[in-house]
């Protein structure tokens, strides 16, 4: 059962449920008028997700966090494979000095990097529509959904123009800490919550392992290579809206780190007092 709608809530809902409704019109324009059936898998992205969530639901769990959380652990899964698996072939391919050259992160794209961008786009979609379902957030302005809608237009500009395409997959090596964020959030759920089980220190270190390296570094790395490079851009939107896309990563990305220090204190010190 949903929980009860909050105050404000109604009118935050309303303004993401009318960016989403603008953004499926506006890809299904491309898509069906201007025959960009490249785009086909956004849609694909859509469908697979919303039908791995109604799976979920039927077989596992009808409680709707439950069911998100166990879907969105899905597409980190499936994103970090496909990443590193894009990243592996470019490697073997054209070498480490010659995969992150202006001309190649801005107007190439590597082999499968523009199906999983596609794919990636389907699900922040799907994600967004299912939390603004079951109003799976929190706060006036919910940093999750300010997350997704940035996503969301960042990736689907991209898509259109097909410019950035391996910058925003690179972006994409955050989903391998979204992985055990989600396996501690149903680990929780499902009631294992004792710290000093060797697994659940074994997970903290690779939750703030990932969250440095994937998360923070690469971030980081990429705002600066954008900056380094900014006389190398054309005049137009594709270096304002990658700067100020990767501002909105790196602010979440510090409210996300200070979040998870205060869980990992909490956690720390209800097992210290039970012990």
């Amino acid at each position: 059962m949903p929980p009860p709608r909050r105050a404000g809530a109604g009118d935050t809902s309303a303004f993401f449920a009318a960016t989403l409704v603008l953004w499926a019109v506006s890809v299904g324009f491309e898509i069906g008028a201007r025959g960009r059936r490249e785009l086909a898998a956004v849609a694909a992205g859509f469908a697979f997700f919303q039908a791995a969530n109604t799976a979920v639901r039927a077989a596992v769990s009808r409680d709707p966090l439950f069911v998100n959380t166990a879907v969105s652990l899905l597409h980190s899964s499936l994103t970090s494979a496909s990443v590193i698996f894009v990243l592996l072939c470019q490697w073997r391919t054209k070498g480490l000095e010659n995969m992150f050259q202006h001309e190649e992160l801005v107007g190439s794209s590597w082999i499968g990097a523009y199906s999983a961008l596609c794919f990636s786009c389907g699900y922040f979609a799907y994600d967004q529509l299912d939390m603004l379902r079951y109003r799976l957030y929190s706060g006036w302005i919910p940093g999750i959904l300010m997350h997704h809608l940035i996503l969301l237009i960042c990736f689907t500009l991209a898509l259109y123009r097909n410019v950035t395409i391996n910058y925003l997959i690179l972006t994409l090596l955050c989903e391998m800490h979204s992985i055990f964020l989600h396996v501690r959030k149903l680990r929780r759920m499902a009631g294992f919550r004792d710290f000093n089980r060797k697994l659940v220190k074994l997970e903290w270190v690779l939750n703030w392992t990932t969250f440095v390296t994937a998360r923070v570094i690469c971030h980081i790395l990429i705002t600066y290579r954008l900056i380094t490079d900014a006389h190398k851009f054309d005049k137009g939107i594709e270096l304002p809206l990658a700067l100020s896309g990767m501002a909105g990563m790196n602010l979440l990305n510090v409210s996300l780190g200070l979040d998870l220090f205060k869980v990992f204190a909490r956690e720390r010190n209800q097992q210290t007092h039970q012990d």
